[in-house]
């Protein structure tokens, strides 16, 4: 028995709201049925708890759970839940949400949700989210009875300018939601939503993990009968929201497989929860390898965001910085401010605040690797250090912690090994083994770790026993601009700046033959700075070069050639940098070539030495010669009129 039917009209924009929803802010039309899921997990969640508040009201809490159905004939498919259901007065105030507010000023919001926020309660059990089912429906029947009354109400609408609602009577608890599906669609196997395949894929992808069971009846056929099962379509199982210690290893390596679409095991689990002014569980990976794609703009970075356990997207980049695009897993939030279409997260601060907490909590497990597990933390580091130190420049915050948890190669050896983990340090290590008097964190840039160890600016630092760290890296070049010192320690390039490692008591002891070695070699070097002009800056005396005869070093506050050639290769127009030209004053070329100069300063062997002292100093730090041709003729001249003068 019903009672008589009322049609009802949607006001006069209703109809160009609901075109609005469906072409312009959902992006993908499986969306609608991940909505009628969530609505259902909601009713369910709202019964349970009106179980707990009201003891005397006859609610059937036994077998909570929803159900899809099928019917390929009819072309129909009905989400059923038996949860809390609803009046005919919330139907009419919850369907009524969008014809009340259809104003142009909704309009506008609505217009522009995937860039603002829009009212709260738009997105509510019915709000929004239940117009997505015109995406793929030309007609919506929803029966649904409230726990405690006897009542239901049929609601029906094509999505147009009106629809009916009428009183009916031996309805179920809770809500039927039938969908007569467009015809459109039918030509296209990949929109066939009356497919089990296709109900699967699509509960599996957004509502694998919410805590009530998604079922359905699957016909089959034994022995030539057809038999009927109903299975359940989600596994329930959201590990981020159990304790660690009752989810094995295997159930985490699974899971890590499942989220991060890899093949290696998870090298480090990392679950937390937050309570509060808000709440979230996060359950995060650190992978073993590296990705093949993770230096490349195709790399996707970001962990999976869901919102009470309802899938909401991949790849969330607001939630994890750049520099730990390797980290994978979940964070589940209860209360988040989404947009429409619950698919674009909005800037705001619990969004900011969710991120430094996962932040901090990744680098403290670094932290704790490094001090508890040094094989695993070296594994990590191996694979990953590169990214990791890009925090450096971007992550002002946690650069202490970054810098805590980072290692370098460096010039120290062990006597008992050749194993080059053990060429590896800490800066705490580092500054715990710095020398008596010792104030500086020394570091040299460059290409390859042999070309670091072979440069000339090496040469009094090995003479001294000074540790130096070799950064090879592309970003080692840009971080120790901006970072500038470490537990008080300044950072310095030994390859920058005048270098004078000697005690005070060696200075004074070296004072008088340092003041005659400038006066001898002044002449000198104020004609090769004469000389040379177009290339260097400056022609001095060098303290760091023991062996080699020359070096280039730069002021203090100098971009290295490496960096110069990074920021050209980018695009970005930088100005050459001339740099300085030291000589060693005990070197047997350049003493020649002073007596050369001395001798006769306009000769062509003079000009020809010095311009292949600096060649050499270019050559010996891995540099590109400006004119290779024209070395390489001055060089073949010097060493025939050598040759020929010997002979």
């Amino acid at each position: 028995m019903s009672t008589q039917v009322e049609e009802r009209e949607f006001q006069a924009e209703a109809r160009q709201l609901l075109e609005l929803l469906i072409h312009s802010v959902y992006s993908n039309k499986d969306t609608f049925l991940r909505e009628l899921i969530s609505n259902a997990s909601d009713a369910l969640d709202k019964a349970r708890l009106e179980s707990y508040r009201n003891k005397d009201l006859d609610i059937d809490t036994s077998d909570l759970h929803i159900e899809i159905t099928p019917d390929k004939d009819a072309r129909t498919l009905t989400v059923r839940d038996n949860g809390i259901g609803m009046s005919k007065d919330e139907v009419v105030t919850l369907i009524g949400t969008l014809a009340k507010s259809g104003t142009a000023e909704l309009r506008r919001a609505l217009a522009e949700a995937k860039n603002s926020e829009v009212p709260s309660e738009l997105i509510g059990q019915f709000g929004v989210g239940f117009y997505s089912t015109f995406m793929v429906a030309d007609k919506v029947t929803m029966v649904t009875r409230k726990v405690g009354e006897t009542t239901a109400t049929r609601w029906v609408s094509e999505g147009a300018g009106t629809y009916t609602i009428e009183d009916v009577e031996d309805a179920p608890q809770g809500t039927s939601i039938t969908l007569h599906l467009k015809d459109s669609d039918d030509d296209d196997h990949l929109f066939d939503y009356t497919a089990e395949w296709k109900i699967r894929e699509i509960v599996k992808r957004y509502s694998d993990f919410i805590s009530w069971p998604v079922r359905m009846d699957k016909e089959s056929t034994v022995d030539e009968e057809t038999v009927t099962e109903t299975v359940t379509l989600n596994s329930q199982k959201a590990l981020w929201a159990r304790p660690k210690s009752e989810v094995t290893d295997e159930e985490y390596a699974e899971f890590y497989k499942h989220v991060s679409h890899a093949w290696d095991e998870p090298l480090e689990v990392i679950s937390m929860k937050a309570e509060g002014t808000f709440e979230y569980q996060a359950l995060l990976f650190l992978p073993t390898h590296a990705p093949h794609d993770l230096f490349t703009r195709e790399h996707k970075r970001g962990v999976q965001l869901y919102v009470k356990r309802v899938f909401i997207m991949d790849n969330c980049e607001e939630l994890m910085p750049q520099y730990l695009r390797f980290v994978k897993g979940v964070v589940d939030a209860q209360d988040l401010s989404l947009n429409v279409s619950r698919e674009i997260l909005q800037q705001n601060r619990q969004i900011s605040r969710i991120q430094k907490r996962l932040v901090k909590k990744v680098l403290s497990t670094i932290k704790d690797m490094m001090a508890n597990e040094p094989e695993k933390y070296r594994t990590f580091w191996g694979e990953f250090g590169r990214v990791l130190k890009e925090g450096l420049l971007f992550d002002v915050d946690n650069r202490e912690t970054l810098l805590e948890v980072s290692s370098f190669v460096s010039t120290r050896k062990q006597e008992d090994t050749e194993d080059e983990q053990n060429r590896w340090t800490t800066l705490r290590e580092y500054v715990d083994r710095m020398k008596d008097g010792q104030d500086r964190i020394y570091y040299m840039t460059g290409e390859t770790r042999q070309l670091v160890e072979n440069s000339p600016h090496m040469e009094a630092f090995q003479a001294k026993g000074l540790e130096v760290l070799i950064l090879t890296d592309p970003v080692d070049e840009m971080w120790v601009e901006s970072v500038r010192e470490f537990d008080g320690k300044q950072f310095h390039s030994i390859a920058k700046g005048d270098v004078d490692l000697d005690s005070e008591e060696e200075k004074e002891a070296d004072e008088s033959d340092r003041e005659q070695r400038e006066k001898d070699f002044a002449e000198l070097l104020n004609w090769m700075k004469e000389t040379l002009t177009e290339d260097v800056k400056d022609v001095r005396l060098s303290s760091r070069l023991t062996t080699s005869p020359a070096c280039l070093v730069g002021d203090d506050f100098d971009i290295t050639p490496a960096l110069e050639r990074m920021y050209r290769a980018s695009g970005q127009p930088v100005p050459h940098i001339k740099r300085i030209l030291e000589i060693n004053p005990n070197h047997p070329l350049v003493t020649t070539l002073r007596t050369l100069h001395s001798r006769d300063a306009e000769g062509n062997n003079v000009k020809a030495t010095a311009e292949l002292l600096h060649g050499m100093a270019v050559l010996a730090e891995g540099g590109e010669l400006k004119d290779p041709a024209g070395f390489t003729k001055v060089l073949a001249d010097t060493l025939a009129n050598t040759i020929g003068g010997e002979s």
